[in-house]
């Protein structure tokens, strides 16, 4: 049976060569094909002798996504529904602005967490994508920012469908191959990574020492709400979530990102604001309120805006780093909690 060459590492790929009677140098010219050069076709790597991208052929294939419908918003902003070979589907974002181009990636094909907020969360029989999938929509991202925009992709965000630290050894292995400094050498600094607060996936995290940047959906500074809205925190609670943010921040050094959506008369009080305050001295943050966005998967109201700024003034009086974060792509369903396969 035939193998996703994008599943194999490289040694394994360099044995396959070498017990093939080829020089170990044809593994690392086909891995630049592969993963800097992002071609799906072995016939088109020119320099690889005509019967290895034959002995390729017999042993290998591509898993190749198809951009199946793209909605554009009125802000520019851009969503594209990726079937894959499996025919699930997923969608990624670009989002421009003045100064840079951003990419909303996937890791899952839905998210089986099921937080009441988001419409992907409703979604079922979600599967990890891997890593191969996900370069591919990087590429795609990077391929159509320039095209689109005129600018090259300034950052990566790794916020849509799904929770990447369920699908930790691809997304680790997308980012390997993205920043890799002989390869397309993208900064680790512009890209960033958002989980619901898997504790034992942000440890994993600080053991391995990664310098990517870290962002905890949060939404609720207290066990009893937080449980409602989101049920992983049922099992390791908020106390637990502390834990492993402390010890990713000593293994690190690096400022968490706190995500943090405002619903209408369940979060956004004074006191929620308060909570969310003494949460956030454990280690140094930044907090970014969200504008909730309405789906038809749940019956959430976005708060006001004077119960939105009274709410980021409260955290900026207790010296916070705190940015509303303004919606984009919430006309086509690309802004956050929005993204469910309604292309």
């Amino acid at each position: 049976m035939k193998q996703n060459i994008r599943n194999i590492s490289f040694n394994e790929l360099n044995e396959f060569i070498s017990g093939n009677g080829h020089s170990a140098f044809r593994a690392k010219q086909i891995w630049e094909w592969i993963w800097e050069k992002n071609i799906t076709e072995f016939q088109k790597m020119t320099n690889i002798p005509a019967n290895l991208r034959e002995m390729l052929e017999e042993k290998f294939f591509f898993a190749i996504s198809k951009a199946e419908i793209e909605l554009r918003s009125k802000d520019r902003t851009i969503k594209t529904l990726h079937r894959l070979y499996d025919n699930k589907t997923i969608e990624t974002v670009l989002i421009p602005s003045k100064e840079r181009v951003t990419t909303c990636l996937s890791t899952q094909t839905g998210c089986n967490l099921a937080c009441r907020f988001c419409a992907t969360g409703m979604l079922k029989g979600a599967r990890n994508l891997d890593s191969g999938e996900m370069f591919d929509h990087f590429f795609y991202a990077k391929n159509k920012s320039l095209l689109e925009y005129k600018k090259n992709l300034s950052n990566i965000v790794f916020m849509g469908m799904g929770e990447p630290l369920l699908n930790y050894e691809n997304l680790l292995k997308t980012i390997s191959a993205i920043t890799n400094p002989e390869g397309l050498n993208f900064s680790p600094q512009r890209i960033t990574v958002s989980t619901v607060g898997i504790v034992e996936g942000i440890k994993r995290l600080a053991d391995d020492n990664v310098s990517f940047h870290l962002a905890i959906s949060l939404h609720a500074a207290n066990d009893i709400l937080r449980n409602s809205l989101m049920p992983v925190n049922k099992k390791h609670g908020i106390s637990g979530l502390k834990e492993a943010i402390i010890y990713f921040h000593k293994a690190t050094n690096q400022r968490i990102t706190y995500e943090y959506v405002l619903l209408k008369n369940v979060n956004d009080s004074l006191k929620h604001a308060s909570e969310l305050a003494e949460f956030c001295k454990i280690t140094p943050c930044k907090v970014n309120i969200i504008e909730y966005n309405s789906s038809s998967t749940n019956k959430f109201q976005a708060s006001d805006v004077e119960t939105m700024q009274k709410f980021s003034s409260f955290l900026e009086g207790r010296n916070m780093l705190v940015n509303i974060r303004k919606s984009r792509g919430n006309d086509i369903d690309a802004a956050c909690g929005q993204l469910a396969n309604k292309c």
